[in-house]
């Protein structure tokens, strides 16, 4: 196995994580190894398996065996794409760090654009997507209304139409790996962590092969960590639409007690009877779902089991690639 001294400094690390992506590694690595060579020769591309179920871990094999700067980390089982980029963040050295995707819809000719940035004095540099090929209008929309609705209900400042690929200084990984979360929204604790940051545009491609792991579940899952890991307004709002509802509730008490014994007049209905309980219930299903989302992380995060699952990886210090 290869080993990284911990001595020897690169100026450059890329963290890309991969899933079920055996056709196009070939070309991510060579338009990746020639993108990052402009800027530096001293690189590294750490590639994070993330539970593949084709040839992508043969295939990240046989390019670690060919070239030097090759690094692999083998996932147990799939834990997710942010799992997968935290697992590479803890294992890189550089001096600054590169997020792409494995899926080349994030161009790897941009690595210089970003690589100049930081080199101007900027800890963050994000690309921020101009245009999104390939994606349906659905995923446009929502995505759209997602970053917009998490920058009102938020205090941090978390940029919008910005996905992971990104440049961030090694002070900024090394509070990142300060965090420990289970439930990871890494854009969102880049933006929180401050720093000088800066944005690069550029035109989204559309996927080189296969399909996306970002089912409409798992995107789901993703803004309700957005949301949870920094906003409390969900919380907010469950009270107060309580108080709003329970003063509603109280006022047609009144009216019913004053109609009976004033106005000789019975309130009746089974239509508006069921009507109201079915609100009701609604209200408070989606109260007790709001609440929930919050305790599964304080759930996740006192049990406190790694991040991740190294099978295999050529990076000989365990230290560099674990998931506690």
């Amino acid at each position: 196995m290869q080993s990284i001294p911990a001595s020897e400094t690169i100026a450059l690390s890329v963290v890309i994580p991969i899933y079920n992506e055996e056709q196009i590694i070939d070309e991510l690595y060579q338009r990746l190894a020639k993108s990052v060579s402009e800027v530096t020769s001293s690189f590294e591309l750490i590639f994070v398996n993330d539970g593949s179920s084709d040839n992508s871990l043969l295939e990240l094999i046989r390019l670690s065996e060919q070239h030097k700067q090759v690094y692999y980390i083998n996932f147990s089982r799939n834990f997710g794409h942010q799992i997968a980029v935290t697992a590479g963040l803890d294992a890189c050295r550089g001096e600054a760090v590169v997020i792409i995707d494995g899926d080349l819809q994030d161009p790897p000719e941009l690595i210089p654009t970003l690589y100049k940035k930081h080199k101007e004095g900027f800890e963050v540099v994000y690309a921020k997507r101009n245009k999104r090929q390939g994606e349906t209008f659905f995923k446009k929309t929502t995505a759209k209304l997602f970053y917009r609705l998490l920058k009102r209900m938020t205090s941090t400042e978390i940029p919008v139409d910005t996905g992971d690929f990104r440049l961030i200084d090694q002070k900024v990984v090394r509070y990142l790996r300060k965090m420990p979360e289970q439930n990871k929204f890494l854009r969102g604790q880049i933006a929180w962590l401050g720093f000088k940051q800066t944005h690069v545009l550029y035109d989204r491609d559309s996927r080189k092969a296969g399909e996306t792991g970002y089912t409409f579940s798992k995107m789901f899952q993703f803004a309700m960590d957005g949301i949870t890991g920094f906003s409390d307004k969900p919380l907010a709002f469950v009270s107060r639409i309580g108080f709003f509802i329970s003063f509603i509730s109280f006022l047609i008490i009144l009216y019913a007690v004053y109609a009976h014994f004033v106005m000789d007049e019975t309130i009746t209905g089974w239509t508006s009877l069921i009507v109201s309980i079915m609100f009701i219930g609604g209200i408070q299903l989606i109260s007790v779902g709001v609440i929930g989302e919050y305790i599964s992380r304080i759930n996740k995060n006192v049990r406190d089991r790694p991040l991740y699952i190294v099978a295999e990886t050529n990076i000989k210090n365990p230290e560099d690639a674990d998931g506690s």
